[in-house]
């Protein structure tokens, strides 16, 4: 009797969107997951300050870059779970991540001059796909979780991820536009990269 084949499961592209505060990364997230019908690895950091209050130390840096991973792997069993009970043509291949190693590393290193071994071995060990870097051209917006207001750290933080994945070999790419138009160039971006 001949064994049935097993259904042909398509790799997952693992896309993490970052950027520095209020430029609209978890909006995109939700919308490139809605729009790829996958799921999505949410931001962390947002869960545990408002459980613990924002005035946070170097060390909860460290707690929330665990907690952080932890949401990436359980987004990727889920994803991984979900496709192995659809048919291959329903599969979804990407996952988006909402937030990773290098947002901690530049806010560990932007507030307290120094970064955890754990999180620079994290970078080192943990491949992606593709990085889509949010743009500044989203007006700042108030938010209890939000420290940065003024134009230049706003400047500072964009241009110290830009110079971080210009020195990294994975694809990345810049998403700008505001609402549709913002989604809409991220999609192009994936389409460029990932196809």
């Amino acid at each position: 009797m001949e064994r049935k084949s097993e259904k042909a499961m398509k790799p997952i592209q693992k896309i993490v969107v970052l950027g520095p505060e209020s430029t609209g990364k978890s909006t995109l997230c939700a919308a490139l997951a809605a729009h790829y019908q996958t799921v999505w690895a949410q931001e962390y950091a947002r869960e545990y300050l408002s459980e613990h209050g924002t005035a946070y130390s170097y060390e909860d840096l460290l707690t929330i870059a665990k907690g952080q991973l932890e949401n990436e792997d359980r987004a990727m069993e889920v994803l991984q779970q979900k496709n192995a009970t659809t048919g291959a043509s329903d599969q979804s291949n990407q996952l988006i991540i909402d937030t990773d190693m290098y947002v901690m590393k530049v806010w560990c290193e932007y507030v307290f001059n120094n970064c955890h071994h754990y999180i620079l071995e994290q970078i080192n060990e943990r491949s992606y796909d593709l990085y889509l870097l949010c743009d500044i051209d989203l007006p700042w917006t108030a938010d209890e979780m939000r420290e940065y207001p003024d134009e230049q750290p706003r400047i500072e933080l964009f241009t110290t991820y830009k110079e971080l994945l210009i020195n990294q070999k994975t694809p990345w790419g810049i998403v700008s536009g505001i609402g549709a138009q913002r989604t809409q160039n991220a999609i192009q971006c994936i389409n460029q990269h990932l196809t």
